[in-house]
């Protein structure tokens, strides 16, 4: 499996998309193109009868170039990557780093799909994408991104730590409405892989990311929570939020703090967690069983009937003492 690596030598774990998938998304991509073109153009023929050829001529230049061209660039830039047909097979458009793409990248690659895919029916981009090594086509070559596929099945998912149990529920009054999908990717990414990379570049890595979360936020990291526990639960507080809104809000999850109505704390086991600090074990103390009164009264009462035993006679004085 091919991986990304970012700027700081760190591997993540997305997979590029195969070369059928990612026609079969340009197909349905130039499918809907199409036929909103040829709807365009007949409204444009029947409202723009009384015009000159020449200026016809112009028109359908104009809408050529607004709806095969212009469409496909600003869907990928308000989607960050997601067009209708590669949202239908599970793909997105991401940067080498594995970051969300801006209007520069989906740019690029639009004027250069005009040449690969639209004037030599896709000739261009099918060789591309079989000569790289991830089946990148030229526009995103030069665009610097990359198609890589959403969809992983559950079973081969990276397992995400749980945050400490003494940050749970600590940030549920945080609004994470602003933080965009790739951050999270992102975000998701630093956790799976964090004990693989060298310490230096994961601490470095995870202070970028909270930081980059934490302006969007608008609160500040606390300063006593190192960068990775914070990221791990911001992230375990959106799941957590995703989870109630999925499953309504009597399944009784919390975000870590009692409500007073019988909804227990989603608090991890701190067996499970990286993050917790290892405790030197405490041998436990055992209270003196106290005796009731009851008990203490009969063992009184059977010590007084048992009759007391007689003195021995003292032996003979050999020097022997009898064992006790």
């Amino acid at each position: 499996m091919s991986e990304l690596v970012t700027g700081e030598a760190v591997a993540l774990e997305l997979r590029p998309a195969r070369l059928p998938s990612r026609a079969l998304a340009v197909l349905l991509d130039l499918a809907v193109a199409v036929a909103v073109y040829v709807a365009v153009s007949v409204a444009l023929v029947a409202g723009t009868a009384s015009l000159d050829d020449a200026a016809q001529i112009a028109l359908s230049i104009a809408t050529f170039l607004l709806v095969l061209v212009g469409g496909p660039i600003a869907v990928e830039t308000l989607s960050h990557g997601r067009s209708l047909g590669k949202l239908a097979c599970g793909l997105r458009v991401v940067r080498d780093d594995g970051g969300p793409i801006r209007f520069r990248h989906a740019l690029v690659r639009g004027a250069l799909g005009v040449v690969e895919i639209l004037m030599t029916f896709g000739v261009v981009a099918c060789i591309a994408s079989l000569v790289s090594a991830r089946g990148r086509r030229l526009g995103d070559v030069f665009a610097g991104t990359l198609v890589v596929r959403e969809r992983i099945p559950a079973g081969q998912a990276a397992f995400v730590p749980p945050p400490p149990p003494w940050l749970a529920g600590r940030f549920s009054a945080l609004d994470l409405s602003a933080v965009p999908d790739g951050l999270w990717l992102a975000v998701r990414q630093y956790l799976t892989r964090m004990r693989q990379m060298d310490p230096q570049v994961g601490w470095g890595m995870a202070q970028r990311l909270a930081a980059d979360v934490a302006a969007r936020t608008g609160a500040p990291v606390p300063p006593e929570v190192p960068p990775a526990m914070y990221l791990a639960a911001v992230l375990h507080e959106r799941q957590t939020r995703e989870a109630r809104r999925a499953f309504g809000s009597g399944s009784g999850m919390g975000s870590g703090k009692g409500n007073g109505q019988g909804e227990a704390p989603l608090v991890p086991p701190a067996s499970q967690t990286p993050f917790a600090v290892p405790q030197t074990p405490q041998a436990p103390s055992v209270p003196p069983s106290p005796r009731s009164p009851r008990a203490a009264a009969s063992q009184d009462a059977g010590s007084a009937e048992r009759p007391a035993e007689p003195p021995r006679p003292a032996g003979p004085a050999t020097g022997f003492v009898p064992p006790a």
